[in-house]
């Protein structure tokens, strides 16, 4: 077997090689969920991503014997250093089950962060917590919801052995119709609405889009900011996700807070998208068309993606009253169940209401991070 090597890749014009990549890798796992080529040429490209005003990133392939078998990224982003200076973030970190291709990416980045200033690195962040984050660490037999990575089951081993430290973990939430504290959450919500008649929740409204992007924007930077790891979105970066977004939402699922008009909290749920995008193997042709037509006879489960509270109102139980909103809306349309994630392990407010209600943990997603202070051995047996 040859030796490994690692090069720079020049992104967007070289996106095709570098996610080609882990169609590879994941030839065998069928619980992964292929990328859309043209989806990643327009996340990649700076001339249509905002991203990349405020963020300097590296791209690097791995090589053996005239084969491309993995990839990563190193990011430095302008405004996490203004939060944490020195620590950068490392992304789209994809391998076969070989530890030294997974340690030679590891250096090229490491190296490109150091020679930056950068002492610390934490991931995977692909690119940040705005983005796609965590490596999978429990619940390798289902697929993804959708804009939820996977990975196979031999990486967490592999980041152990490469010496990264658990940092912090993330949960996914299972909910569905028969949890027996949903009634009780709807009585809450009732209650709470019928106390405060000044307050409405309401869906988006599609023909004001946006309009509404503006104020969800708004809660997202008041009720995140404190969130371990997380990066202030720019209103121009916000916008190009929810341009992306705009194509699955279902406004019928997205509900907006107001009390006497000021928005005060907001929930976006999604159609799991991922299940129709898991058949079209990265492209729209030629049979990939065939599947979106029919989209709707696929999809039959939602992720709660997005749900906050401003600061100001944290008082009141809007929380569950988004949640119950949320609920009778999924039913009404015939969602039977769903995932509630991201949530943060110290998010205890979040994950009490969702086990109160009786969801349950279906998926640990885990950051870890990694001092930059020396390269890791390469050629440890695995």
């Amino acid at each position: 077997m040859g030796s490994v090597e690692v090069a720079p890749l020049s992104l967007p014009k070289e996106t095709e090689r570098f996610v080609r990549t882990w169609f590879s890798i994941y030839r065998n796992d069928p619980c992964w969920v292929p990328p859309l080529y043209f989806e990643r040429k327009q996340f990649f490209d700076p001339a249509r991503n905002p991203y990349f005003d405020n963020a300097q990133v590296a791209y690097f392939i791995a090589t053996r014997d005239g084969r491309d078998v993995g990839t990563i990224a190193a990011c430095i982003d302008r405004v996490y250093q203004e939060e944490d200076p020195g620590t950068g973030f490392f992304g789209f970190f994809e391998f076969e089950e070989d530890l030294p291709v997974a340690g030679s990416l590891l250096n090229a980045a490491r190296g490109w962060l150091a020679d930056r200033g950068m002492t610390k690195a934490v991931g995977p962040f692909s690119f940040n917590s705005n983005h796609e984050f965590g490596l999978l660490v429990e619940g390798f037999d289902s697929p993804p919801y959708v804009a939820n990575p996977h990975n196979s089951a031999y990486y967490p081993q592999i980041y152990e052995a490469l010496g990264f430290e658990p940092a912090m973990d993330w949960f996914a939430y299972r909910v569905d119709a028969e949890m027996q504290g949903i009634q009780k959450m709807i009585r809450v919500s009732e209650r709470l609405l019928s106390r405060h008649p000044e307050l409405e929740i309401r869906s988006i409204d599609p023909t004001r889009f946006e309009e509404e992007v503006e104020r969800v924007h708004a809660i997202y930077v008041d009720a995140w900011e404190q969130n371990w790891a997380h990066v202030r979105v720019t209103e121009a970066e916000f916008k190009f996700i929810a341009q992306g977004l705009e194509k699955i939402l279902d406004p019928d699922l997205c509900f907006i807070a107001e009390v006497g008009g000021k928005v005060a909290g907001i929930s976006v749920t999604l159609p799991d998208f991922n299940q129709v995008v898991q058949k079209m193997n990265g492209r729209i042709f030629p049979f990939g068309w065939w599947y979106l037509l029919r989209r709707k006879a696929y999809i039959d489960r939602v992720r709660i993606f997005m749900l906050g509270v401003a600061h100001e109102f944290q008082s009141l139980p809007l929380g569950a009253a988004l949640y119950a909103k949320t609920f009778q809306a999924g039913l009404a349309k015939g969602y039977r169940f769903g995932e509630a994630s991201l949530i943060l392990e110290d998010n205890t407010r979040m994950r009490g209401a969702l086990e109160k209600m009786g969801g349950v943990i279906e998926k640990t997603y885990r950051s870890y991070a990694i001092d930059l202070d020396e390269e890791v051995a390469v050629c440890s047996n695995f």
